[in-house]
Order: structure tokens, then sequence, then C-alpha cells
């Protein structure tokens, strides 16, 4: 990820989570706050909800590996806190590719 970091501080999700702004689809919800850098922070939360480890692990990576392909789309400049929800579960890769550009069209970062 050349234009991102983690976010992986608590304070800063419950940050992003507070003042930030969300928008949701059938299996991701993100949040979008501005941070005032030059890059962007992302956070991803997978809840035990979904199910096991392995289970929850997968949907991380699908979901940062779709950030990451994606991540030149996406305007610098902001703190994006992206949960996985239950209808995520059992997805393929671009179903949660598509449901993130969505999301992100949504929230007015995603340049073009």
């Amino acid at each position: 990820m050349n234009f991102s970091e983690s976010l992986k501080k608590n304070r800063d999700f419950r940050n992003v989570y507070q003042q930030g702004k969300s928008y949701a689809n059938r299996y991701l919800v993100m949040y979008v706050m501005n941070n005032d850098l030059n890059k962007n922070r992302v956070g991803i939360s997978v809840s035990k909800k979904i199910g096991n480890s392995i289970v929850r692990h997968r949907i991380t990576r699908l979901i940062r590996e779709s950030y990451r392909l994606n991540e030149d789309k996406f305007l610098c400049g902001y703190d994006i806190v992206i949960i996985s929800r239950i209808g995520a579960n059992g997805r393929s890769f671009r179903e949660i590719e598509s449901a993130l550009i969505h999301l992100g069209n949504l929230q007015r970062i995603i340049d073009g």
C-alpha cells in the first residue's frame, strides 16, 4: 500500500467511529474521516459474529487486497475504517471489491 498506513490503535478507531461519516451496503460498512495528512490510514474490523478465525482472516485479506488493488483510485487524506457484515461470509473477491468501490463512491473519496 503506497499511499496508506494501517489504523492500529483503539483510540484511532473510536475517533473515526465518533466523528466520521458512515455508509453501508450488503457486505461492508465504511466510516470515513478527514485526517489532514497526505496519506490514508485504513483499519479493517471483522467481528466474531462473522465466523471462526479462518473465516475472519479470509475476509480481512479480501478487503485488504481489494483496497490495495484500487488504492490509486482513492483520494488521499482520510482515515477509513471498513467493517465486515455477516453477508460478506462466503463472498468472492469480486463481490467484496465491488462493495468496497461502491462505498468509496458513496463517500465521494474515489477519484473520477
